[in-house]
């Protein structure tokens, strides 16, 4: 909207950002995860060097060493024919090293979502909105991201999750720490206050209604 403005090319009385495509809030719904003993970190993306999932392993490693009961999961497309995919054999080599789990592809993101205890997307990558960290947070879950494009729309930082540095693994591992040393109720909370950010701001009926009613004007 800024370069639109800037180089003249719309006047303002005739445009406005959306959120993104929104996310559906009612298929999304919030929903709590049983405490099984083990906090779920969990990156859905596809698996490409530019969502940050080197970072994501490098902090996971990080972890480790001081947290026994974390697990650090990948779910997305894998070997996709692009030059910044990650190859199936450089994910084996992660999954040897034992910091992190691959979970493959998802019919239904809801289930790995429920099943999760904190959504990560340490993204560099030209994003819009990152519909994960929508449905994420419509599941009430709190969110680590990148203080990157789209992405620190989503992140209220301290409030429903928390922001970190571009390709800086040390400060992701640091924000994630701060999330592990939460508690329960305070982890709460903040899944809370993303589903409510969710609803007031995000929900896809306000992109729907700004469509239609964009429609209505140009049909008159």
């Amino acid at each position: 909207l800024k370069i639109f403005l800037e180089q003249r090319l719309v006047s303002e009385n005739k445009c406005k950002v959306l959120p993104g495509s929104g996310v559906d809030i009612e298929r999304f719904n919030a929903v709590s995860k049983k405490n099984d003993g083990v906090f779920k970190f969990l990156l859905i993306s596809r698996m490409l060097w530019l969502k940050g999932i080197k970072e994501f392993v490098e902090a996971a490693k990080i972890i480790k060493q001081n947290y026994q009961y974390v697990e650090f999961q990948l779910l997305g497309h894998l070997d996709m024919d692009t030059p910044s995919a990650i190859s199936k054999k450089q994910m084996d080599i992660w999954i040897k090293g034992g910091d992190i789990s691959y979970l493959g592809t998802s019919d239904d993101v809801r289930v790995e979502i429920a099943q999760s205890d904190c959504i990560v997307l340490p993204s560099y990558y030209g994003e819009g909105t990152p519909r994960s960290l929508l449905e994420g947070a419509s599941m009430q879950r709190p969110i680590i991201t990148t203080d990157n494009t789209g992405c620190r729309d989503v992140v209220d930082d301290g409030v429903n999750g928390y922001i970190c540095n571009i390709k800086d693994s040390l400060d992701l591992a640091k924000k994630m720490e701060k999330m592990l040393n939460l508690t329960e109720e305070q982890r709460h909370i903040m899944g809370k206050n993303g589903r409510d950010k969710m609803i007031r701001e995000f929900d896809e009926k306000i992109v729907i209604s700004n469509y239609l009613e964009t429609i209505k004007k140009i049909l008159k």
